[in-house]
């Protein structure tokens, strides 16, 4: 039988092999050995090496570059393949455990999302998408120009899926397939965060990282998700929204009218409190507007995030790297650069918590490629030049004033205007903290429940009680009836 993950052999993903081992499936390079050499020497050059004290894992399988969401669909997963390139021109793929990661099945998507919907997913083509309801006038599962049917989409989804499962179960067990655990598990080609239960939406077909939370909380008490892309988390958000084991903190742009998804604003932090619906105050959202800078969003981020984590005190942290929030990108409107951005891992990172790093919007994909290089050095301690390596493919992409100069770390600020103030931002960081009052003492009991060996959504949990509720109460009336009667009460 295969084993869920494979080390990931780089011939079939990449033109470089990997240290100290050779190509197993026959498969030529398609590189020269000088070129090869010019990479292990600019590792070399670079201090590329393992990090001490603890491991990083990558996890990535190529065969989601080859989708294509649309000629004029602002999704690109070449962006992915741009970025492993780059990853890979720095040698950084030295400093990491590599997988190459499977599809994920179908018991694992129906952890979360519906039977019928998997059905519809797996089922719709281009070639029949009017017969399942799908044209101009009508629309299943929230299917159209956001969420496009293409060629090869169910096989899409599984990649990417399978990629962030198989990096969460690094951080979840020790147990085989893996040889050893992993204190950091990265896979940028997931984090597609919009996703419900039995509905597409914003350009996210699976919700991967409600199923890799789901796996965490096999063996973890308490999770934290952070989502630092443009826009909300609503998804992963919505899906935990009556569970108290999983707190959800999102920074993005908020305009209820004119920004999509229209949610996240800054009183909505979840259920109301009862009894029966623990979930109350584990959603908090960081409303932002246009031109935020990269001081007063690393000091928002430090200072909430901050006490989000004394207050809640997870056992294990997702952290969703969306790169639509840096400057210059398509769709998103903020001012942040590169460093800014990766100052944010790196604060989640000195916590020494386990931690899952995963991908997300990202619309102009030398950025997006920048991003996501520039972070997975601060996840291996690594520290790299500005310059882009010569032996990087398509180094053209990279080149040129309007492009960033051949760069990693161009300047993307000060292209939208700024309306946050000083007193915009400290209201935020005292509105958050005082949500966060409500959460004191809510931890010491959030471990009540340990997961089933398939851990469900909530609303399962939620309907056992019901019949246990209805049994005990059934039971009550017999009791009531037999008043009175031989052997009654």
């Amino acid at each position: 039988m295969a084993s869920i993950v494979q080390e990931w052999d780089r011939t079939p993903l990449s033109p470089f092999s990997p240290p100290n081992k050779q190509p197993t499936n026959g498969l030529r390079e398609s590189r020269t050995s000088s070129l090869q050499r010019t990479v292990r020497q600019a590792a070399v050059d670079n201090g590329i090496q393992r990090p001490r004290g603890y491991n990083v894992s990558f996890h990535y399988n190529s065969d989601v570059e080859q989708h294509h969401f649309g000629s004029h669909h602002p999704m690109k997963p070449w962006r992915l393949h741009l970025t492993k390139e780059l990853i890979l021109s720095y040698g950084l793929h030295y400093a990491m455990d590599l997988y190459q990661t499977r599809e994920a099945t179908r018991a694992e998507l129906a952890t979360f999302h519906t039977d019928e919907y998997i059905d519809f997913l797996s089922e719709v083509t281009p070639d029949n998408m009017n017969e399942m309801g799908i044209t101009d006038k009508e629309t299943r599962h929230n299917f159209g120009d956001d969420c496009p049917v293409f060629d090869g989409l169910y096989r899409y989804c599984t990649l990417y899926t399978g990629a962030s499962v198989s990096a969460a179960r690094t951080l979840a067990a020790t147990n085989p397939p893996f040889t050893n655990s992993h204190d950091i598990a990265i896979n940028w080609s997931g984090g597609l965060h919009h996703a419900k239960k039995s509905e597409a939406s914003g350009f996210c077909y699976i919700n991967d990282i409600v199923l890799c939370i789901l796996e965490l909380l096999r063996t973890h008490p308490r999770v934290l998700y952070i989502d630092i892309d443009v826009h909300h988390g609503d998804g992963v958000e919505q899906a935990f929204a009556s569970s108290d084991r999983v707190m959800t903190l999102s920074y993005h742009k908020y305009d209820k009218y004119d920004f999509f998804p229209g949610t996240g604003g800054l009183h909505e932090t979840g259920p109301k409190a009862t009894s029966s619906n623990p979930g109350a105050y584990t959603s908090l959202n960081v409303p932002l507007l246009d031109g935020i800078e990269d001081d007063q969003y690393t000091y928002l981020f430090e200072q909430i995030t901050g006490k989000t984590i004394e207050v809640f005190r997870p056992t294990a942290i997702v952290l969703q790297c969306g790169a639509d929030s840096l400057g210059g990108d398509r769709l998103g409107k903020f001012n942040l650069n590169i460093k800014a951005h990766g100052a944010c891992l790196s604060f989640v990172q000195s916590h020494r918590l386990p931690l899952l790093v995963l991908g997300g919007g990202g619309y102009t994909a030398r950025n997006v490629a920048r991003l996501w290089t520039h972070e997975t050095s601060l996840c291996t301690g690594s520290v790299l030049p500005d310059a882009i390596p010569a032996a990087a493919p398509y180094r053209q992409a990279f080149a040129g004033a309007e492009n960033g100069d051949s760069l990693l770390y161009p300047n993307l600020e000060g292209r939208h205007e700024n309306k946050h103030d000083r007193e915009k931002i400290e209201g935020l960081v005292q509105t958050c903290h005082e949500h966060l009052r409500h959460l004191q003492g809510a931890p010491s009991v959030m471990m009540r429940r340990i997961p089933r060996e398939v851990w469900g959504v909530r609303e399962e949990v939620d309907a056992v009680l019901k019949e246990e509720e209805a049994e005990r109460e059934s039971g009550r009336r017999d009791l009531e009836r037999s008043v009175g009667e031989r052997g009654g009460y």
